[in-house]
């Protein structure tokens, strides 16, 4: 199964360092021009798109992605599925706040973050780990069922390193997901991708 995974592009909050999690960010002028953008690369790539369904998470940060991207390559901005489980992870109670910020409120709290990044969860209700997030993501990955486009969030790409890419939990939850390139993923080969 082919899947293109699309991190949605910046917002204001990306830029300055700010745990956003489920909070409702909008993207910025720099976020629109990269969603637009992977849409022209997408395109290039795979044309009309004939055969593949697109989904996203449901927040207005991944949603104006995706009809921006869809718009850039000359399909229905609209036409697309939401799927809850494609959500960010929550960060709870430090959503809104940069590492800096944690680290001086939350010492003992953010050090144990660092040792076990992809176990921790963070102070607040309904918090979770990439552990957690990686048994939402697994069970939205089991309904796949054709050649998908999905934008979505850096945490969920860091579950599919580990799910499909069989990354160790460290590396998965530390890697790189930029905003402004298209993650190919092969489900049936377990190859990632970034173009």
């Amino acid at each position: 199964m082919l899947i293109y995974m699309i991190r949605h592009g910046q917002t204001d909050w990306n830029a300055e360092g700010r745990l956003q999690g489920q909070k409702d960010i909008p993207l910025n002028a720099l976020g629109r021009s990269q969603a637009t953008r992977n849409g022209e690369r997408l395109r290039e790539m795979i044309g009309t798109a004939e055969g593949f369904t697109f989904v996203a998470s449901p927040l207005s940060r991944t949603r104006e992605t995706m009809e921006r991207l869809r718009a850039a390559m000359g399909l229905d901005p609209g036409a697309y599925r939401i799927d809850e489980r494609l959500k960010e992870l929550s960060f709870g109670d430090w959503e809104g706040h940069t590492l800096s910020e944690i680290s001086r409120m939350f010492p003992e709290r953010k050090r144990a973050r660092t040792r076990e990044k992809w176990s921790f969860i963070p102070p607040g209700e309904a918090a979770e780990s990439y552990e957690i997030l990686s048994w939402r993501i697994g069970a939205w990955l089991q309904s796949v069922d054709r050649p998908t486009v999905c934008i979505s969030h850096g945490g969920v790409i860091r579950s599919l390193f580990r799910l499909i890419g069989n990354l160790d939990e460290n590396d998965a939850a530390t890697a790189p997901t930029p905003q402004d390139r298209l993650l190919k993923i092969d489900t049936d080969h377990s190859r990632m991708e970034w173009l």
